[in-house]
Protein backbone atom coordinates (compact mmCIF):
# COMPACT_ATOMS: atom_id res chain seq x y z
CA UNK A 1 0.00 0.00 0.00
CA UNK A 2 1.19 3.60 -0.90
CA UNK A 3 0.59 4.42 3.11
CA UNK A 4 -1.93 6.75 4.58
CA UNK A 5 -3.61 9.80 4.25
CA UNK A 6 -1.52 11.48 7.02
CA UNK A 7 1.90 9.93 5.43
CA UNK A 8 3.85 12.97 3.56
CA UNK A 9 4.66 12.04 -0.67
CA UNK A 10 8.21 10.78 -1.42
CA UNK A 11 9.63 11.81 -4.34
CA UNK A 12 8.56 8.71 -6.16
CA UNK A 13 4.97 9.23 -5.42
CA UNK A 14 5.22 13.30 -6.46
CA UNK A 15 7.59 12.10 -9.46
CA UNK A 16 4.69 9.73 -10.71
CA UNK A 17 1.88 12.11 -10.22
CA UNK A 18 3.32 14.66 -12.34
CA UNK A 19 4.54 12.03 -14.70
CA UNK A 20 0.72 11.23 -14.93
CA UNK A 21 -0.39 15.00 -15.06
CA UNK A 22 1.85 15.93 -17.70
CA UNK A 23 0.52 13.10 -19.86
CA UNK A 24 -3.32 13.95 -19.44
CA UNK A 25 -2.39 17.84 -19.82
CA UNK A 26 -0.85 16.40 -23.46
CA UNK A 27 -4.32 14.44 -23.94
CA UNK A 28 -6.42 17.24 -23.10
CA UNK A 29 -4.47 19.86 -24.74
CA UNK A 30 -4.77 17.95 -27.30
CA UNK A 31 -8.40 17.25 -27.39
CA UNK A 32 -9.38 20.51 -26.69
CA UNK A 33 -7.04 22.12 -29.12
CA UNK A 34 -8.83 19.94 -31.76
CA UNK A 35 -11.86 20.68 -30.27
CA UNK A 36 -11.76 24.47 -30.51
CA UNK A 37 -10.10 24.14 -34.41
CA UNK A 38 -13.44 22.04 -34.91
CA UNK A 39 -15.44 24.42 -34.05
CA UNK A 40 -14.02 27.48 -35.76
CA UNK A 41 -11.10 26.74 -37.97
CA UNK A 42 -11.39 23.45 -39.98
CA UNK A 43 -15.27 24.40 -41.50
CA UNK A 44 -13.11 27.24 -43.47
CA UNK A 45 -9.55 25.59 -44.15
CA UNK A 46 -10.48 21.71 -44.95
CA UNK A 47 -14.37 21.96 -45.89
CA UNK A 48 -14.24 25.14 -47.96
CA UNK A 49 -16.34 23.77 -51.12
CA UNK A 50 -19.38 22.99 -48.52
CA UNK A 51 -22.85 24.68 -47.25
CA UNK A 52 -21.49 26.59 -43.57
CA UNK A 53 -24.14 23.84 -41.43
CA UNK A 54 -22.24 20.96 -43.48
CA UNK A 55 -18.67 22.17 -43.03
CA UNK A 56 -19.63 22.16 -39.19
CA UNK A 57 -20.74 18.36 -39.37
CA UNK A 58 -18.33 17.88 -41.89
CA UNK A 59 -15.21 19.60 -39.21
CA UNK A 60 -17.41 17.33 -35.91
CA UNK A 61 -17.39 14.43 -37.56
CA UNK A 62 -13.67 14.35 -38.24
CA UNK A 63 -13.75 15.26 -33.93
CA UNK A 64 -15.77 12.74 -33.50
CA UNK A 65 -13.38 9.91 -35.88
CA UNK A 66 -10.46 10.06 -33.22
CA UNK A 67 -12.88 8.74 -30.50
CA UNK A 68 -13.39 5.85 -32.31
CA UNK A 69 -9.88 4.84 -32.16
CA UNK A 70 -9.79 5.53 -29.04
CA UNK A 71 -11.06 2.23 -27.42
CA UNK A 72 -8.92 0.47 -29.84
CA UNK A 73 -5.79 1.98 -27.80
CA UNK A 74 -7.29 1.31 -24.92
CA UNK A 75 -7.46 -2.68 -25.93
CA UNK A 76 -4.07 -2.52 -27.18
CA UNK A 77 -1.91 -0.47 -24.54
CA UNK A 78 -4.29 -1.25 -21.44
CA UNK A 79 -2.72 -4.78 -21.50
CA UNK A 80 0.86 -3.65 -22.30
CA UNK A 81 0.45 -1.64 -19.08
CA UNK A 82 -1.17 -4.54 -16.84
CA UNK A 83 1.43 -7.04 -18.30
CA UNK A 84 4.68 -5.34 -18.92
CA UNK A 85 4.14 -2.56 -16.91
CA UNK A 86 2.29 1.01 -16.59
CA UNK A 87 5.43 2.85 -17.63
CA UNK A 88 6.12 1.47 -20.50
CA UNK A 89 2.75 1.66 -21.73
CA UNK A 90 2.85 5.70 -20.86
CA UNK A 91 6.31 5.85 -22.92
CA UNK A 92 5.09 4.88 -25.73
CA UNK A 93 1.28 7.03 -25.83
CA UNK A 94 2.78 10.44 -25.31
CA UNK A 95 4.82 9.82 -28.04
CA UNK A 96 2.45 9.37 -29.98
CA UNK A 97 0.02 11.95 -29.03
CA UNK A 98 2.71 14.61 -30.01
CA UNK A 99 3.64 13.30 -33.19
CA UNK A 100 -0.04 12.92 -34.05
CA UNK A 101 -0.72 16.31 -32.88
CA UNK A 102 1.89 18.08 -34.87
CA UNK A 103 0.94 16.53 -38.13
CA UNK A 104 -2.18 18.06 -38.03
CA UNK A 105 -0.63 21.38 -37.92
CA UNK A 106 1.43 20.75 -41.13
CA UNK A 107 -1.21 19.71 -43.04
CA UNK A 108 -1.63 22.28 -46.18
CA UNK A 109 -5.31 23.79 -46.41
CA UNK A 110 -7.69 21.95 -49.47
CA UNK A 111 -7.69 24.86 -51.49
CA UNK A 112 -3.91 23.80 -51.57
CA UNK A 113 -3.60 19.67 -52.11
CA UNK A 114 -7.89 19.47 -52.31
CA UNK A 115 -9.48 16.14 -50.93
CA UNK A 116 -5.86 15.00 -49.19
CA UNK A 117 -6.07 17.94 -46.90
CA UNK A 118 -9.50 16.40 -45.26
CA UNK A 119 -8.04 12.88 -45.74
CA UNK A 120 -4.75 13.57 -44.15
CA UNK A 121 -6.96 15.67 -41.14
CA UNK A 122 -8.45 12.28 -40.96
CA UNK A 123 -5.74 10.28 -40.71
CA UNK A 124 -3.91 12.32 -37.96
CA UNK A 125 -6.83 12.62 -35.77
CA UNK A 126 -7.24 8.93 -35.96
CA UNK A 127 -3.62 8.53 -34.86
CA UNK A 128 -4.00 10.78 -32.51
CA UNK A 129 -7.09 8.96 -31.39
CA UNK A 130 -5.12 5.64 -31.23
CA UNK A 131 -2.30 7.29 -28.84
CA UNK A 132 -5.02 8.72 -26.31
CA UNK A 133 -6.69 5.93 -26.13
CA UNK A 134 -3.98 4.48 -24.01
CA UNK A 135 -3.33 7.37 -21.90
CA UNK A 136 -5.97 7.72 -18.75
CA UNK A 137 -5.92 4.05 -18.13
CA UNK A 138 -1.98 4.49 -17.24
CA UNK A 139 -1.90 7.40 -15.97
CA UNK A 140 -5.02 7.34 -13.38
CA UNK A 141 -3.30 3.38 -12.59
CA UNK A 142 -0.09 4.66 -12.04
CA UNK A 143 -1.01 7.50 -9.66
CA UNK A 144 -3.70 5.89 -8.03
CA UNK A 145 -1.58 3.10 -6.90
CA UNK A 146 0.60 5.35 -5.95
CA UNK A 147 -1.05 7.89 -3.54
CA UNK A 148 -2.11 7.40 -0.51
CA UNK A 149 -5.15 5.19 0.26
CA UNK A 150 -7.26 8.23 2.26
CA UNK A 151 -6.25 10.71 -0.61
CA UNK A 152 -6.82 8.98 -3.72
CA UNK A 153 -9.30 11.15 -5.03
CA UNK A 154 -7.42 14.22 -4.39
CA UNK A 155 -4.33 13.21 -5.85
CA UNK A 156 -5.85 11.14 -8.79
CA UNK A 157 -7.68 14.67 -8.94
CA UNK A 158 -4.75 16.31 -9.87
CA UNK A 159 -4.47 14.98 -13.52
CA UNK A 160 -7.92 16.83 -14.25
CA UNK A 161 -5.87 19.83 -13.34
CA UNK A 162 -2.93 18.92 -15.27
CA UNK A 163 -6.40 19.36 -18.06
CA UNK A 164 -7.38 22.82 -16.56
CA UNK A 165 -3.38 23.81 -17.72
CA UNK A 166 -4.07 22.37 -21.22
CA UNK A 167 -7.24 24.04 -21.46
CA UNK A 168 -5.24 27.49 -20.58
CA UNK A 169 -2.71 26.84 -23.29
CA UNK A 170 -4.96 25.56 -26.10
CA UNK A 171 -7.38 28.49 -25.72
CA UNK A 172 -4.93 30.90 -24.49
CA UNK A 173 -2.59 30.24 -27.48
CA UNK A 174 -5.90 29.84 -29.93
CA UNK A 175 -7.52 32.97 -28.24
CA UNK A 176 -4.12 35.05 -28.50
CA UNK A 177 -3.23 33.77 -32.02
CA UNK A 178 -6.45 34.58 -33.16
CA UNK A 179 -6.43 38.63 -31.84
CA UNK A 180 -3.90 38.68 -34.92
CA UNK A 181 -5.03 39.76 -38.79
CA UNK A 182 -7.79 36.83 -39.45
CA UNK A 183 -6.02 36.04 -42.43
CA UNK A 184 -2.92 35.10 -40.70
CA UNK A 185 -4.53 33.41 -38.41
CA UNK A 186 -6.65 30.81 -40.62
CA UNK A 187 -3.28 30.50 -42.80
CA UNK A 188 -0.28 29.97 -40.52
CA UNK A 189 -1.86 31.10 -36.35
CA UNK A 190 -3.83 28.27 -36.01
CA UNK A 191 -0.82 25.71 -36.96
CA UNK A 192 1.41 26.78 -33.99
CA UNK A 193 -0.39 25.24 -31.17
CA UNK A 194 -0.22 22.12 -32.80
CA UNK A 195 2.87 22.00 -33.81
CA UNK A 196 4.09 22.59 -29.87
CA UNK A 197 2.14 19.74 -28.95
CA UNK A 198 5.52 17.77 -29.83
CA UNK A 199 7.42 19.73 -27.34
CA UNK A 200 5.15 19.01 -24.73
CA UNK A 201 5.72 15.24 -25.82
CA UNK A 202 9.05 15.50 -25.30
CA UNK A 203 9.23 17.14 -21.66
CA UNK A 204 6.43 14.38 -20.69
CA UNK A 205 8.58 11.38 -22.34
CA UNK A 206 11.33 12.51 -20.06
CA UNK A 207 8.97 13.14 -16.71
CA UNK A 208 7.77 9.59 -17.33
CA UNK A 209 11.48 8.17 -17.59
CA UNK A 210 11.89 8.80 -14.29
CA UNK A 211 8.84 6.91 -13.22
CA UNK A 212 8.61 3.19 -11.12
CA UNK A 213 6.36 0.82 -10.64
CA UNK A 214 4.18 0.28 -7.86
CA UNK A 215 4.33 -1.77 -5.28
CA UNK A 216 1.09 -2.95 -5.62
CA UNK A 217 1.83 -3.85 -9.12
CA UNK A 218 5.12 -5.41 -8.30
CA UNK A 219 3.25 -7.82 -5.70
CA UNK A 220 0.87 -9.23 -7.91
CA UNK A 221 3.49 -9.34 -10.72
CA UNK A 222 5.25 -11.74 -8.14
CA UNK A 223 2.31 -13.69 -7.18
CA UNK A 224 1.92 -14.64 -10.59
CA UNK A 225 5.07 -15.38 -11.36
CA UNK A 226 5.26 -17.66 -8.25
CA UNK A 227 2.10 -19.34 -9.19
CA UNK A 228 3.13 -19.86 -13.23
CA UNK A 229 0.31 -17.87 -14.21
CA UNK A 230 0.03 -15.38 -16.79
CA UNK A 231 -2.92 -13.01 -17.02
CA UNK A 232 -4.92 -12.01 -19.71
CA UNK A 233 -6.00 -8.71 -18.77
CA UNK A 234 -9.21 -8.20 -21.27
CA UNK A 235 -10.53 -12.13 -20.32
CA UNK A 236 -9.31 -10.57 -16.59
CA UNK A 237 -11.99 -6.92 -16.66
CA UNK A 238 -14.87 -9.23 -18.15
CA UNK A 239 -14.53 -12.15 -15.92
CA UNK A 240 -16.05 -9.74 -13.68
CA UNK A 241 -18.41 -8.15 -16.87
CA UNK A 242 -20.76 -5.68 -14.16
CA UNK A 243 -17.67 -2.99 -13.55
CA UNK A 244 -16.61 -3.12 -17.57
CA UNK A 245 -20.46 -2.43 -18.04
CA UNK A 246 -20.92 0.47 -15.62
CA UNK A 247 -17.42 1.61 -15.87
CA UNK A 248 -18.43 2.45 -19.43
CA UNK A 249 -22.14 4.06 -18.27
CA UNK A 250 -20.91 6.06 -15.67
CA UNK A 251 -18.50 7.33 -17.42
CA UNK A 252 -21.10 9.15 -20.14
CA UNK A 253 -22.31 12.21 -18.57
CA UNK A 254 -18.22 13.62 -17.92
CA UNK A 255 -17.71 13.08 -21.24
CA UNK A 256 -20.45 15.09 -23.08
CA UNK A 257 -19.84 18.16 -19.79
CA UNK A 258 -16.89 19.79 -21.95
CA UNK A 259 -17.25 18.92 -25.51
CA UNK A 260 -20.99 20.11 -25.24
CA UNK A 261 -20.43 23.50 -23.37
CA UNK A 262 -17.02 24.19 -24.43
CA UNK A 263 -16.90 22.85 -27.95
CA UNK A 264 -20.17 22.72 -29.26
CA UNK A 265 -20.92 25.86 -27.57
CA UNK A 266 -18.77 27.71 -28.97
CA UNK A 267 -19.68 26.91 -32.46
CA UNK A 268 -23.44 27.22 -31.56
CA UNK A 269 -22.54 31.00 -30.49
CA UNK A 270 -20.41 31.47 -33.61
CA UNK A 271 -23.20 30.65 -35.84
CA UNK A 272 -26.27 31.14 -33.84
CA UNK A 273 -25.15 34.57 -32.62
CA UNK A 274 -22.51 35.60 -34.60
CA UNK A 275 -20.16 35.84 -31.54
CA UNK A 276 -16.52 36.43 -32.41
CA UNK A 277 -14.55 32.75 -31.45
CA UNK A 278 -12.18 34.36 -29.68
CA UNK A 279 -14.35 35.19 -26.75
CA UNK A 280 -15.31 31.63 -26.76
CA UNK A 281 -11.76 30.46 -26.50
CA UNK A 282 -11.32 32.95 -24.16
CA UNK A 283 -13.67 31.81 -21.78
CA UNK A 284 -12.61 28.61 -22.17
CA UNK A 285 -9.08 29.87 -20.72
CA UNK A 286 -10.85 30.91 -17.90
CA UNK A 287 -12.72 27.47 -17.16
CA UNK A 288 -9.50 26.33 -17.17
CA UNK A 289 -7.62 28.35 -14.42
CA UNK A 290 -10.50 27.32 -12.28
CA UNK A 291 -10.22 23.73 -12.97
CA UNK A 292 -6.77 23.62 -11.81
CA UNK A 293 -7.79 24.74 -8.32
CA UNK A 294 -11.45 23.20 -8.45
CA UNK A 295 -10.55 19.70 -9.46
CA UNK A 296 -8.25 19.29 -6.14
CA UNK A 297 -11.03 20.57 -3.71
CA UNK A 298 -13.24 18.11 -5.59
CA UNK A 299 -11.23 14.75 -5.17
CA UNK A 300 -10.82 15.79 -1.78
CA UNK A 301 -14.10 16.36 -1.03
CA UNK A 302 -14.48 12.82 -2.49
CA UNK A 303 -12.14 11.22 0.01
CA UNK A 304 -14.34 12.29 2.55
CA UNK A 305 -17.83 11.94 1.58
CA UNK A 306 -17.52 9.25 -1.06
CA UNK A 307 -16.78 9.69 -4.64
CA UNK A 308 -20.44 8.25 -5.40
CA UNK A 309 -21.86 11.28 -3.63
CA UNK A 310 -19.74 14.03 -5.80
CA UNK A 311 -20.20 12.27 -9.36
CA UNK A 312 -23.69 11.91 -8.83
CA UNK A 313 -23.74 15.46 -7.69
CA UNK A 314 -21.85 16.07 -10.77
CA UNK A 315 -24.93 14.50 -12.94
CA UNK A 316 -27.46 15.98 -11.32
CA UNK A 317 -25.88 19.89 -11.70
CA UNK A 318 -25.17 18.88 -15.21
CA UNK A 319 -28.53 18.13 -16.26
CA UNK A 320 -29.75 21.06 -14.32
CA UNK A 321 -27.53 23.71 -15.72
CA UNK A 322 -27.29 23.18 -19.31
CA UNK A 323 -30.08 24.91 -20.42
CA UNK A 324 -29.51 28.06 -17.74
CA UNK A 325 -26.05 28.08 -19.34
CA UNK A 326 -27.12 28.03 -23.22
CA UNK A 327 -29.54 31.02 -22.11
CA UNK A 328 -26.92 32.84 -20.98
CA UNK A 329 -24.73 32.06 -24.30
CA UNK A 330 -27.85 33.48 -26.43
CA UNK A 331 -27.27 36.90 -24.41
CA UNK A 332 -24.51 37.73 -26.98
CA UNK A 333 -23.24 39.63 -23.47
CA UNK A 334 -19.27 38.58 -23.06
CA UNK A 335 -19.44 38.53 -19.13
CA UNK A 336 -22.59 36.00 -19.09
CA UNK A 337 -21.34 34.11 -21.61
CA UNK A 338 -18.29 33.56 -19.51
CA UNK A 339 -20.34 33.09 -16.59
CA UNK A 340 -22.81 30.66 -18.64
CA UNK A 341 -19.21 28.15 -19.44
CA UNK A 342 -18.40 28.09 -15.69
CA UNK A 343 -22.15 27.53 -14.61
CA UNK A 344 -22.08 24.69 -17.13
CA UNK A 345 -19.09 23.13 -17.21
CA UNK A 346 -16.62 24.12 -14.03
CA UNK A 347 -19.53 23.08 -11.41
CA UNK A 348 -20.90 20.16 -12.75
CA UNK A 349 -18.30 18.71 -15.29
CA UNK A 350 -15.42 19.17 -13.16
CA UNK A 351 -16.86 17.44 -10.13
CA UNK A 352 -17.60 14.39 -12.20
CA UNK A 353 -13.90 14.56 -14.17
CA UNK A 354 -12.12 15.17 -11.10
CA UNK A 355 -13.83 12.10 -9.59
CA UNK A 356 -14.25 9.63 -12.44
CA UNK A 357 -10.46 8.36 -12.84
CA UNK A 358 -10.02 6.91 -9.34
CA UNK A 359 -13.40 5.64 -9.19
CA UNK A 360 -12.59 3.88 -12.41
CA UNK A 361 -9.53 2.87 -11.23
CA UNK A 362 -11.12 1.33 -7.41
CA UNK A 363 -13.32 -0.51 -9.70
CA UNK A 364 -10.60 -3.04 -10.78
CA UNK A 365 -8.05 -4.99 -9.42
CA UNK A 366 -4.36 -4.52 -10.15
CA UNK A 367 -3.79 -7.09 -12.66
CA UNK A 368 -6.11 -5.85 -14.94
CA UNK A 369 -6.70 -2.17 -14.08
CA UNK A 370 -5.37 -0.06 -17.00
CA UNK A 371 -7.19 -2.30 -19.34
CA UNK A 372 -9.98 -1.75 -16.89
CA UNK A 373 -10.47 1.68 -16.81
CA UNK A 374 -9.23 2.18 -20.76
CA UNK A 375 -11.98 -0.08 -21.77
CA UNK A 376 -14.37 2.15 -19.34
CA UNK A 377 -13.04 5.73 -19.95
CA UNK A 378 -12.48 5.23 -23.67
CA UNK A 379 -15.71 3.57 -24.85
CA UNK A 380 -17.62 5.59 -22.52
CA UNK A 381 -15.81 8.96 -24.04
CA UNK A 382 -16.38 7.78 -27.63
CA UNK A 383 -20.08 6.96 -27.36
CA UNK A 384 -20.62 10.49 -25.72
CA UNK A 385 -17.77 12.92 -25.90
CA UNK A 386 -16.95 11.86 -28.86
CA UNK A 387 -19.85 12.13 -30.66
CA UNK A 388 -21.16 15.11 -28.65
CA UNK A 389 -21.14 17.96 -31.00
CA UNK A 390 -22.19 15.98 -33.60
CA UNK A 391 -24.99 15.22 -32.26
CA UNK A 392 -25.86 18.35 -30.75
CA UNK A 393 -25.39 20.39 -34.39
CA UNK A 394 -27.80 17.83 -35.81
CA UNK A 395 -30.15 18.35 -33.14
CA UNK A 396 -30.24 22.21 -32.99
CA UNK A 397 -30.44 22.27 -36.89
CA UNK A 398 -33.49 19.85 -36.99
CA UNK A 399 -35.34 22.04 -34.80
CA UNK A 400 -34.39 25.09 -36.84
CA UNK A 401 -31.42 26.77 -33.68
CA UNK A 402 -33.97 25.80 -30.76
CA UNK A 403 -31.50 24.51 -27.45
CA UNK A 404 -33.85 22.16 -25.96
CA UNK A 405 -33.11 19.16 -27.41
CA UNK A 406 -29.79 19.27 -26.35
CA UNK A 407 -30.90 19.66 -22.78
CA UNK A 408 -32.93 16.58 -23.32
CA UNK A 409 -29.77 14.92 -24.44
CA UNK A 410 -27.88 15.50 -21.64
CA UNK A 411 -30.83 15.04 -18.82
CA UNK A 412 -31.16 11.82 -20.62
CA UNK A 413 -27.24 10.78 -20.57
CA UNK A 414 -26.94 12.06 -17.04
CA UNK A 415 -29.54 9.83 -15.61
CA UNK A 416 -28.09 6.84 -16.77
CA UNK A 417 -24.29 7.79 -15.89
CA UNK A 418 -26.09 8.38 -12.44
CA UNK A 419 -27.58 4.88 -11.97
CA UNK A 420 -24.51 3.08 -13.21
CA UNK A 421 -22.82 4.96 -10.50
CA UNK A 422 -25.08 4.07 -7.83
CA UNK A 423 -24.72 0.20 -8.53
CA UNK A 424 -20.91 -0.24 -9.37
CA UNK A 425 -18.65 -2.21 -7.23
CA UNK A 426 -15.86 0.44 -6.02
CA UNK A 427 -12.80 -0.09 -3.05
CA UNK A 428 -11.64 3.04 -1.34
CA UNK A 429 -9.51 1.03 1.09
CA UNK A 430 -7.08 -0.42 -1.16
CA UNK A 431 -8.36 -4.01 -0.84
CA UNK A 432 -9.53 -5.93 -3.44
CA UNK A 433 -12.75 -6.64 -5.00
CA UNK A 434 -11.96 -10.40 -6.10
CA UNK A 435 -9.52 -13.18 -5.51
CA UNK A 436 -6.04 -13.04 -7.56
CA UNK A 437 -7.22 -15.85 -10.16
CA UNK A 438 -3.73 -18.43 -9.53
CA UNK A 439 -3.50 -22.19 -9.98
CA UNK A 440 -4.95 -24.22 -6.70
CA UNK A 441 -2.47 -24.32 -3.78
CA UNK A 442 -0.46 -21.72 -5.18
CA UNK A 443 0.14 -18.41 -3.38
CA UNK A 444 -1.99 -15.43 -4.27
CA UNK A 445 -3.52 -12.21 -3.07
CA UNK A 446 -6.87 -13.03 -1.53
CA UNK A 447 -9.42 -10.41 -1.33
CA UNK A 448 -9.88 -8.34 2.05
CA UNK A 449 -13.15 -7.52 4.14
Amino acid sequence: MAGTATTPLSGTQKRTIAGGAIGTLMEYYDYYLYGLASAAIFPVVFFTGEDPIVAQLSSFATFAVGFFLRPVGGLVFGPIGDRVGRKTALMITVVGMGIATAGIGLIPPEASIGIAAPLLLIFFRMCQGFFVGGEMGGAATMVVEHAPVGRRGMYGAFLISGAGIANVASAGLMAGLGLGPESWFLTWGWRIPFVLGLVLAIIALVLRSKLEESQEFKDVKQAQADAGVKSNPIKEVFRHPKNAIMGILIGLPQSIAGYVVLTFGIAYMVNQNDIPAWQGFAGTMIVGVLQIFVAPAYGLLSDRIGRRKVYIAGCIGFALLVWPTFLLFGTSNLLLIWAGMILGFVIPGVAMQATLQTMLAEMFDPEARTTGVNIGYQISNTLGGGLAPFICTALVALVGGQIWPVVVYCAVICVIGAIATATANISTDGSRLHELKTVPGASRLTRRA
